[in-house]
């Protein structure tokens, strides 16, 4: 059976060489000019757009045409599709999606995410390692919609500023946290972006994004895992990293580090940290 896998640019996979994985970028907008996230427009272009301009950037959903002219061609090569989207409370690609799929739903599967970025990614690539092990399509929907609710994504932002321009904090609250060097410890939880936490300085921050992980049952790494950044600087991310050697040295070598993209690089702004992992347990 050939299986295709179909997802959003909102999964931040921007190096992708397999044949069977579909990228369909979603289309970021800085005032009237648009780009399709990844193919017209880099992450570090993005990030570079970003810093100079003075509004936010917008990002489009996904329309159901652009999912069924993918699927059309997937099915036609006689190829069963899983699609997997961005979480549907943070997009109504996944709706598009479903729309896409309606009349063919002997051969085409979606899996809301309930994430995204680097949180998406482990579902995708998960769901390549069970096809090229030879799993059937129905077996791996089965396990993507179970072990999604035991991915955890926790990132530290570096700014309020870009939550404040999205009108997500208030100018005081930024104007506050600026002053006393707060760092906002941000989650998905239930498909969702949420304040977890706010310390006073990264150090703080980074111990923070420890207690999670441990609090989870620590990280299953036989299964996908990633560190994400945003920005053009990855000097974050590496002192992040060279400050919590513990948690990967045992285990790893090295450590699968990618951009964070315009779908959550808006509101968070440069200079945040991410890392996503299926957790050990169901806390």
């Amino acid at each position: 059976m050939k299986i295709r896998i179909i997802t959003d640019s909102a999964s931040d996979i921007t190096d992708n060489k397999r044949e069977d994985l579909t990228v369909i970028p979603m289309t970021i907008s800085f005032g009237e000019e648009q780009y399709q996230d990844g193919i017209t427009l880099s992450h570090k272009e993005f990030y570079e757009k970003l810093i100079e301009s003075d509004t936010l950037p917008t990002t489009s959903q996904i329309p159901p045409y652009t999912f069924q002219k993918a699927v059309e061609e997937a099915v036609g090569q006689g190829e069963k599709v899983i699609i997997i989207t961005i979480s549907g409370r943070l997009s109504g690609t996944w709706q598009s999606a479903m729309i896409a799929a309606e009349n063919y739903s002997d051969s085409v599967y979606v899996v809301d995410s309930e994430n995204v970025t680097v949180g998406e990614h482990i579902l995708v690539e998960y769901a390549l390692r069970m096809k090229d092990n030879g799993m059937a399509v129905e077996a791996i929907v089965e396990e993507l919609e179970s072990i999604k609710k035991r991915i955890r994504l926790v990132a530290l932002l570096d700014t309020l500023e870009y939550l404040k321009k999205g009108g997500r904090v208030s100018k005081t609250v930024a104007f506050a946290g600026e002053m006393l060097s707060i760092k906002p410890v941000v989650a998905i939880e239930n498909g969702e972006v949420v304040v977890i936490g706010k310390a006073r300085g990264s150090k703080k921050a980074n111990n923070f994004i420890v207690e999670k992980i441990q609090e989870s049952g620590g990280i299953d790494f036989e299964k996908p895992y990633f560190l994400g950044y945003t920005g053009l600087s990855d000097q974050l991310m590496q002192k992040y990293i060279e400050d919590n050697t513990s948690l990967w040295a045992d285990h790893v070598k090295e450590l699968p580090i990618e951009t964070v993209g315009g779908t959550i690089g808006t509101h968070a702004g440069p200079g945040a940290i991410a890392v996503a992992w299926v957790s050990k347990t169901d806390n």
